[in-house]
């Protein structure tokens, strides 16, 4: 039952991607882009109730009184495609920093093009980290939000955390309060594979981290704030005998935190 949900998710996820896009085009290019942002906000409420109705997975995201006025640097933790969809409905008129090679996926690359997102090219680090602090302060002149994810890449739920420099050079730059994002979406929707288990995913808007600190005191700062409401979350769903199953980083995590996990339910 477990790989037919699964199945079926994944292929209405992607349908509605598809299909919405269609149908949205004729109205979509021709918006300001304020009141565009309606598309892919209803998009990303989709996937959530698909994923819902389809997969039994519920989303419970708690914090919102954390998020400031204005601009401010959204860095949530990094361990799902469902992490890059469902943060950005709650922010007025968010802005990410994205691989350009996405830019030239025909139409989907149209649609994020007309958002303004910051493509970067990641082949050479320095270049385009000063690229993306140039961009990003364009962008946020008006007080747009910026989505970036400190690891860079997708992580394990539990792994050791490998925080990019990076965000402590937009923070530094940019000069406004970085909102940390914990989460264990993982553990639902895993990176590099097709199952998705049922439950409910918790994620947390932490209290902001406001600027004028030195840089490396914030990144310290952003990675134990962070990591300690992950291990939180995670601890959370070990105790509970019908949560999704714990890969061998997560185990290894609540090895070291001294937690042992429930035994877990059959699918």
């Amino acid at each position: 039952m477990l790989q037919i949900r699964s199945l079926a998710f994944n292929v209405a996820f992607y349908a509605s991607l598809i299909v919405q896009m269609i149908v949205w085009t004729p109205i979509y290019f021709f918006l300001p882009r304020h009141l565009a942002w309606f598309v892919p906000r209803t998009w990303s409420h989709t996937s959530m109730w698909l994923m819902k109705v389809i997969a039994g997975t519920d989303r419970k995201i708690e914090g919102l009184e954390n998020l400031p006025e204005g601009g401010y640097i959204l860095a949530p933790k990094h361990q799902s495609f469902w992490d890059t969809i469902a943060f950005f409905p709650y922010m007025p008129d968010p802005v990410y920093i994205l691989k350009r090679e996405l830019m030239w996926i025909p139409l989907f690359g149209w649609y994020v093009g007309k958002m303004k997102m910051i493509p970067i090219h990641r082949g050479s680090r320095s270049k385009a980290l000063k690229q993306a602090v140039k961009v990003a302060r364009e962008r946020m002149a008006d007080g747009r939000q910026l989505i970036i994810y400190p690891e860079g890449t997708r992580r394990a739920p539990g792994a050791e955390p490998a925080y990019k420099y990076g965000i402590a050079e937009l923070y530094a730059a940019l000069n406004v309060p970085v909102v940390p994002v914990a989460h264990v979406a993982g553990l639902y929707w895993p990176r590099r594979k097709f199952l998705r288990h049922p439950g409910t995913i918790r994620a947390k808007f932490l209290p902001p981290i406001e600027p004028g600190l030195d840089k490396q005191v914030f990144l310290e700062r952003l990675v134990r704030e962070t990591e300690t409401a992950c291990d939180e979350l995670l601890v959370e769903v070990a105790r509970d005998p019908s949560g999704p199953p714990l890969p061998p980083t997560a185990l290894d995590r609540l090895k070291a935190l001294g937690v042992e996990p429930a035994p877990r339910k059959a699918s």
